[in-house]
């Protein structure tokens, strides 16, 4: 019977949790170093709690793109294409300055999750599975039938599922004010979101389902203008007690949740 088993550790504010599915060994572990190192090292860079930061580098010392790492202009390449694609509800520049913040942990956990390719390109491990704050990307090696389950949390009711949702290999985001508050602000306006709203992605990598469940969040449960051009597989909008499901750009159900009291 193939072993599972789950690593831990700090990082970007909150933790990262990495669940393997295969043995324990010398090589996997020093994929695990690896895959943690590259977003410890990604946080040292974009960080906007970090003085010593690229980005806040970027913002207090007045620096050009070309005198910081160069992932920064990568990212903010990125995200210019972002904002263009999403109408605005996407804006890394809101504040005046490059906060990347809304885009980067879904870009560094892709980055990082690749420590694992050969290990599943050969069939050492079956699946990994990469969590950071909530966010997933999900592997499963080509010879594996391994599926993964992932049940996505009731914004309001706690214990309840609004859905489950399985992944053989893809990643799923979502965005809302159920478990941080009113931290998402509509860049065009500049308004707090209020809510309660929740937007879950499911898409190839976590860096379209990061970024694009933040938009869907923003969007809210009556804006779907978006969906046509967003590189995506499926998701669901909550808002107010109403759910909105769709798959490949096309809704698909659309109704009133019955936990709603």
């Amino acid at each position: 019977m193939t072993g599972a088993f789950t690593v831990v550790e700090p990082v970007m504010g909150t933790v990262a949790s990495i669940t393997v599915i295969g043995e324990r060994t010398d090589r996997v572990e020093r994929a695990i170093a690896a895959c943690v190192a590259r977003l410890r090292d990604d946080e040292r860079v974009f960080s906007t709690y970090r003085d010593d930061s690229d980005i806040s580098r970027l913002r207090d010392e007045g620096l050009e793109l070309g005198g910081v790492d160069p992932r920064v202009a990568e990212v903010a390449a990125q995200c210019r294409d972002l904002r263009e694609r999403s109408g605005g509800r996407f804006d890394a520049h809101w504040r005046g300055w490059f906060d990347p913040t809304g885009y980067v942990k879904g870009w560094s956990t892709d980055a990082a999750t690749r420590a694992f390719d050969e290990l599943l390109a050969d069939g050492e491990i079956e699946a990994v599975g990469v969590n950071v704050g909530g966010d997933m990307r999900l592997r499963t090696a080509a010879t594996s039938d391994h599926v993964w389950r992932i049940g996505i949390a009731h914004p309001t009711h706690e214990g309840e599922l609004l859905a489950t949702v399985e992944v053989v290999d893809g990643a799923v985001a979502t965005s809302g004010t159920s478990e941080r508050g009113a931290h998402l602000v509509d860049p065009r306006t500049g308004v707090h979101l209020a809510g309660p709203v929740s937007a879950t992605v499911i898409a190839d990598d976590l860096t379209t389902a990061d970024a694009w469940a933040t938009v869907a969040a923003i969007a809210g449960i009556d804006d779907l203008d978006w969906m046509p051009v967003a590189p995506l597989a499926s998701g669901i909008v909550w808002e107010h007690g109403r759910t909105r499901r769709f798959a490949g750009r096309v809704e698909v159900s659309a109704f009133h949740d019955a936990l709603v009291g």
